[in-house]
């Protein structure tokens, strides 16, 4: 038994390492094996009581898991220590902490250990959360019990408390020879196997010592409009649904066979997948099965928005503001000459020209590309006498819009305009009455450049 297991478990610990990323750390796993030493664990089950066959299995497992590298093991029993009745809500130890080979030791106390108490299983998940040393790790408990809470604690609130803090991935409950309704009560604790029969017990150990310690293939389909997975090539990043840690971050891609690639993911956590479309889209509340490959589908039809301007030195750093239509916030700021991928659906640009252009209603579609081309500036050259104040202001409608401010420290200046019909209104410095204020108006054509002087 113990040989076989050990190959079980290599053979799945060599599966991780392959599919993991190779820049990406391997965290240590710890495992705190939460045992019931409870009187009601002294019940005959089949060949021996509850107790005895829990305690024979769980010392070959840990016995097995001495040759996995990256495991480490602690032990934390309950209801051991005092006898009931009375009760002792308080009778929750550490037994073996973390740290070294504790293999035999956890052996040696499973040995020394005699049920006789009750069963607070809040408090000792509770205090599990000081069980685990600090530093980045996959930490897991396994909890082996026959009863439900008997000292008024929530186990379903103490478990989500330590999950959304990062104390603990979701932890495993093993129900030994129990009624059907003793899962309602650990299912929100964490995954929960029925271990109604001896034989069963050694199956499902097995089970979850696999999934503690193996990670899980899955995929991310990203949909276009019509729902086929066709989009890729886009950042993705996996963050714990509880505690907002960032558990994965990859990038998307199709493989050989034109599939979206597969994923290898820890299948104990909840995740929420952002994926960084622009703008991002995401999706919350993603669970994966342990040992069976899952498929997720995210919405992220996108199409291209080019921006297009020939041959404009005055304009070489060109960009646009991209914000949804209706919408003040930018979204996005994207240079001229360049293509960016957007999801489908209407935006408003501003172009950062002089003046600026506002373009409403722009639509991007489903893999096509929206291209925005605007016409090459001219140049006006200004002089002057004189430094003085003044601004260039576009004509529209017998309206005169502030364009430009002159730079009051210079006598010669040369502005890039988009075409249209400009004033520019001026007053020397030595000019100190308003009556000697200078009008010019002068029109601008794409590619052109003309001349005004101040004086």
């Amino acid at each position: 038994m113990k040989k076989w297991l050990c190959l079980f478990l290599i053979s799945g610990i060599t599966g991780l390492e392959i599919g993991a990323q190779p820049t990406a750390p391997v965290l240590p796993t710890r495992i705190l094996f939460l045992f019931d030493a409870s009187q009601s664990m002294m019940a005959q089950w089949q060949s021996n009581s509850r107790f005895e066959v829990a305690r024979m299995l769980l010392s070959e497992m840990v016995d097995s898991l001495k040759s996995i590298e990256n495991v480490e093991l602690a032990l934390r029993i309950y209801g051991h220590t005092k006898n009931f009745p009375p009760q002792d809500c308080d009778d929750t130890r550490l037994e073996v902490p973390f740290g070294g080979d504790n293999n035999r030791s956890i052996k040696q106390k499973l040995r020394e250990i005699k049920p006789s108490g009750t069963t607070p299983i809040a408090l000792s998940l509770m205090e599990s959360a000081k069980d685990f040393p600090p530093g980045p790790s996959r930490n897991i408990i396994i909890l082996i019990t026959d009863g439900i809470e008997e000292c008024k604690g929530d186990p379903c609130a103490v478990s989500y408390q330590l999950q959304r803090k990062g104390i603990i991935l979701k932890p495993f409950v093993i129900g030994l020879g129990v009624t059907k309704d003793f899962a309602k009560a650990f299912e929100c604790v964490g995954n929960y196997f029925d271990a109604s029969q001896e034989t069963q017990f050694r199956h499902i150990l097995n089970v979850v010592i696999s999934q503690a310690l193996n990670n899980t293939s899955m995929q991310v389909n990203l949909l276009d409009v019509y729902q086929r997975p066709t989009e890729t090539n886009v950042g993705m990043t996996f963050y714990d649904m509880y505690s907002g840690a960032i558990r994965y971050n990859f990038v998307h891609t199709m493989n050989t066979k034109g599939n979206p690639d597969t994923l290898k993911v820890d299948p104990l956590a909840i995740y929420r997948i952002v994926v960084h479309t622009i703008p991002p889209v995401s999706k919350d509340s993603v669970t994966v099965t342990p040992g069976k490959h899952t498929v997720v589908g995210i919405d992220a039809p996108q199409g291209d928005l080019y921006l297009k301007l020939e041959g404009s030195n005055e304009y070489k750093n060109l960009q646009a503001i991209i914000r949804k239509s209706k919408s003040t916030a930018t979204l996005h700021v994207q240079p001229f000459n360049s293509k960016e991928r957007f999801l489908t659906g209407i935006y408003d640009l501003e172009i950062l020209t002089t003046p600026r252009i506002n373009l409403a209603d722009v639509e991007i579609a489903q893999s096509k590309t929206t291209t925005i081309e605007i016409p090459k500036p001219g140049l006006v050259h200004i002089s002057a006498n004189n430094n003085g104040y003044g601004s260039i202001y576009l004509e529209d409608n017998n309206e005169l819009i502030g364009t430009y401010r002159l730079n009051d420290n210079l006598t010669r200046e040369s502005v890039a305009l988009q075409p249209g019909r400009y004033r520019i209104i001026f007053r020397p410095k030595n000019s100190k009455e308003s009556i000697y204020t200078i009008e010019r108006s002068f029109r601008i054509a794409s590619g052109s450049s003309t001349a005004v002087q101040l004086y």
